[in-house]
């Protein structure tokens, strides 16, 4: 009886600890930190920064490295294919750190019996990101699993980057200060709708369209407008509002979000009404959020308005003093809203 009671008590992994929200967070915390915690591990940005010898003008650059990897359900969606997502996914996480994206690595687990011609369009759509991009696909592994062991296939993807001096230290957010405006490059929440739609077979009068880009030009763009950008963040899992509440959170800071000036598809609003989402929490796949200096703000969003994933680029937010660790939304009809830390997830398995 002792032995049945303890085993029902044993905790086990629910789908909610993929979420990017609390439980994922706890999970990281408590088990994956506790066993490989390191300094360079702790800082818990998109990218680990590593040490990298100087070149040869003298001047130290750091090494970036990143992995992640693709479970997305449904394998093809408006806008993209996991082939396409592994690439954009990885890219960003070394754009966001600062880093230049130099190459990749891809790993596949594919089920028996999965179409090599699915397979041959997946990763053609792979090849051609990468191309568009300047980076090269270096090096990779396939494993092949009996049927039911996975859901088709899923991609592993890893990155490498060069971090220049000027872009050192934006990956830790810690030179983030009140009155520090965020930036975000476009609509929210279309990835996660449009694989909301693709999944359940929604029939919409205009289909929604995933995000799904890569960052890295827009990223340059941005950077190179102003020096006084402090962090930046891609919204992926969790969407908007995880990304404000990790950063007020880390930072003791806090922030007020101005709901009016977030851009948002009228398709992708109406669908979130529809089934009861918070597009705040709803991942993107092609939105970064920017956090810079109020002087260089105005300038930052014209520059990136230049580049064709900028367009709707605007400020959204500020960093206050008022309520530390906290993230308040200005609403449209006047009020005002905590917005807290998502705990599990609104939609499973959309990266």
């Amino acid at each position: 009886m002792g032995i049945t009671t303890k085993k029902m008590a044993e905790k086990t992994i629910l789908l909610d600890h993929g979420s990017g929200g609390t439980l994922s967070r706890e999970l990281v915390d408590q088990v994956f930190a506790r066993h490989f915690a390191n300094d360079r591990l702790n800082e818990m940005s998109d990218s680990a920064i590593l040490p990298f010898p100087a070149t040869e003008k003298g001047a130290a650059s750091q090494l970036a490295f990143t992995t992640d990897s693709y479970v997305v359900q449904p394998l093809f969606f408006p806008g993209g294919n996991i082939g396409k997502l592994a690439v954009c996914g990885t890219l960003n996480d070394l754009a966001v750190s600062g880093a230049t994206p130099l190459y990749l690595s891809c790993g596949f687990i594919i089920e028996e019996g999965f179409l090599i011609s699915d397979l041959e369009i997946i990763v053609q759509s792979m090849a051609e990101e990468a191309n568009a991009a300047g980076v090269a696909i270096v090096t990779g592994d396939t494993k092949v699993v009996e049927r039911g062991a996975c859901d088709q296939l899923f991609i592993n993807t890893a990155g490498v980057g060069i971090v220049a001096p000027a872009r050192a230290g934006i990956h830790t957010g810690r030179e983030i200060q009140p009155g520090d405006a965020l930036i975000i490059n476009g609509p929210i929440a279309d990835h996660g709708m449009a694989i909301m739609g693709k999944r359940n077979a929604l029939d919409f009068q205009s289909e929604i369209h995933s995000d799904c880009a890569t960052l890295t030009p827009l990223i340059d763009i941005a950077l190179r407008a102003s020096d006084t950008i402090r962090f930046m963040r891609d919204a992926t899992r969790g969407g908007v509002a995880t990304v404000a509440c990790e950063v007020a959170e880390k930072g003791k800071l806090g922030i007020v979000l101005d709901e009016a000036a977030i851009p948002m598809n009228e398709n992708t609003r109406g669908l979130c009404e529809l089934l009861g989402f918070d597009p705040l929490y709803v991942a993107n796949e092609g939105k970064v959020v920017i956090i810079v200096s109020p002087d260089d703000a105005d300038r930052v969003v014209t520059a990136m308005r230049q580049h064709p994933l900028g367009t709707q680029a605007a400020i959204i937010g500020e960093i206050t003093t008022a309520h530390p660790g906290k993230v308040v939304l200005h609403t449209e009809v006047g009020g005002t809203r905590i917005v807290d830390m998502i705990a599990g997830a609104q939609l499973p398995r959309i990266c």
